[in-house]
């Protein structure tokens, strides 16, 4: 393979090199960051609750006849479900990977629509939710009050009203728990007193639904030919402690009317009362925040820190908001070290290099080889989809030692070349590509030809090892192009012959370096 185009052009292979790494500069800047690659499959949680029943009773009555209803979707692989005491229940289906996580949850809601038949009236009347999120939690934060001037109720109320729907709406969020309980009107029925009047829950029941409605009231003169036409309205449903103390319970012949007031006492409260929450020892009230399938973990978690910073200008004095867990925290911890650890493996590498090479400008041209390689390769990352993570830059820190062997190579081609007595860098350049050129491309196609197969793996392996892999292929591809371009011209612009005409050593910095060297490394050999 004749390479003497490049040689005899230095600027256009400066001008290739200089592409690629432009296009790995554009690449790196737009490149997601994450921890790993997308390897969880999608999944979709269904949720609902039975008021006062047991987690036995929830596996016979709710949960056995979601799970008939949903077992057999499409592209499912498995699911789990739970029940607890308090009456809720939870299942994951969890689908291939790859599977649109939208279609799976559509799917899932038909399959749920026909088991609704098959549910008590109460679980039907709550209704049955299907969510689309994973499992892992993206961030978890409290909203609390520093000097307690708000109680968890207030906190919660303020987080669901004015929180929740703007962090639900930013994208990749899939759910947003909050370990708190809303506004709520409690009734505190007395047992003793409703035995006196014969009573029982089911007639409050009853009482409740028909008395505190929301109802059409129709119109006078709506359909006669009166001048004017009225529609009526009422007040709807009840909202004040007091206008549910004043439900009719029972009206007696002789005018005696029996209210909620004398058998319950009313109050506003919490909804439910298995939360106790602090924070920081202070009223607060948690939430976690879960992720969809298929979207980027550090660009939510981002999305939500701005949310929530404009919210904090916003709220009331005496309410703050702490961060709790952040999956971003473990995410650049765990990039800084593998970051760290590649900057160190490039200054071994180039000390590496120096010793052995024992000339400046040699090592300057396998520094310029890794530079390429490794920045160029961000250029094909962005273009296969991948993100930089923990596994992508792994690869490239194995590269880095690979990628470094085409130039080296290079060096010592044409530095034997002046071993035999070439005084011209270009003759020697020339002659050296000749001979290696081949070696070259075929040590690089071998190499690139192990790692691309693991590309073609499926499951959760194959999206593991496919980002690993390529980017290994991709680094010593690049390498390959820069040993055979830019190299070779560096070469011959660069090197210079260090014996003359005769043959002699000429005396310099490096060559007494070179010689100090030989004689040490000499002297080891002959002791081993």
């Amino acid at each position: 393979m004749n390479l003497k185009y490049f040689i005899d052009r230095p600027v256009l292979s400066a001008v290739i090199s200089i592409v690629i790494v432009l296009g790995g500069i554009i690449g790196l800047a737009t490149l997601p960051v994450e921890q790993y690659p997308d390897i969880a499959p999608p999944t979709v949680m269904v949720m609902t609750s039975y008021t006062g029943a047991s987690a036995e009773t929830l596996q016979n009555s709710v949960i056995a006849p979601l799970e008939e209803a949903i077992n057999g979707v499409e592209n499912m692989t498995h699911m789990t479900s739970s029940a607890t005491n308090s009456g809720s229940v939870t299942i994951f289906v969890y689908f291939k990977q790859g599977i649109d996580p939208d279609m799976a949850a559509v799917n899932v809601q038909n399959r749920v629509s026909k088991a609704t038949g098959s549910l008590p009236a109460e679980v039907t009347k709550v209704g049955v939710q299907t969510f689309k999120r994973q499992t892992s939690i993206l961030k978890i934060f409290s909203i609390y009050s520093p000097d307690a001037t708000y109680d968890n109720v207030f906190l919660s109320n303020y987080l669901k009203i004015n929180l929740q729907p703007q962090i639900l709406r930013v994208a990749g969020v899939g759910e947003l728990v909050v370990l708190g309980s809303d506004y709520s009107m409690r009734i505190w029925m007395k047992p003793d007193i409703m035995a006196q009047y014969g009573l029982v829950p089911s007639d409050i029941s009853a009482a409740l639904a028909e008395q505190n409605i929301e109802s059409a009231t129709g119109s006078f003169a709506e359909n006669g030919n009166q001048t004017y036409q009225y529609t009526m309205k009422y007040s709807g449903r009840l909202i004040l402690p007091e206008e549910f103390e004043n439900i009719v319970l029972r009206a007696l012949p002789d005018g005696e009317i029996l209210r909620l007031k004398d058998v319950a006492d009313v109050e506003l409260g919490e909804q439910q009362y298995a939360y106790a929450s602090t924070t920081n020892g202070k009223p607060g009230i948690s939430c976690l925040v879960f992720q969809t399938a298929g979207t980027n973990a550090t660009e939510v978690i981002e999305e939500i820190d701005k949310l929530l910073e404009e919210a904090c200008k916003d709220m009331p004095a005496g309410v703050d908001i702490v961060e709790l867990r952040d999956a971003n925290d473990f995410l650049f911890a765990s990039i800084h070290e593998v970051i760290k650890t590649l900057l160190e493996a490039i200054v071994l590498v180039i000390l590496i290099v120096y010793v052995f090479l024992q000339d400046l400008r040699s090592t300057v041209i396998p520094m310029v080889g890794i530079v390429v390689s490794l920045v160029g390769t961000f250029a094909l990352l962005s273009f296969f989809g991948f993100s930089i993570n923990l596994l992508t830059l792994f690869a490239l820190v194995l590269a880095i030692g690979t990628v470094v062997d085409d130039s080296i190579i290079v060096v010592e081609a044409v530095q034997a070349r002046f071993d035999v007595g070439y005084q011209s860098s270009y003759m020697a350049a020339h002659d050296a590509m000749k001979g290696i050129s081949g070696a070259i491309v075929t040590s690089t196609l071998v190499f690139m030809a192990v790692f691309i197969p693991v590309s073609m793996m499926g499951g959760t392996s194959g999206t593991f090892y496919t980002q690993f892999g390529l980017t290994m292929a991709v680094a010593v591809g690049i390498s390959a192009i820069n040993a055979l371009t830019l190299s070779p011209a560096l070469c011959a612009l660069m090197l210079k012959p260090y014996v003359d005409e005769n043959g002699v050593e000429k005396e310099n910095f490096a060559a007494r370096f070179r010689k100090a060297f030989n004689t040490s490394f000499d002297t080891i050999v002959k002791k081993y």
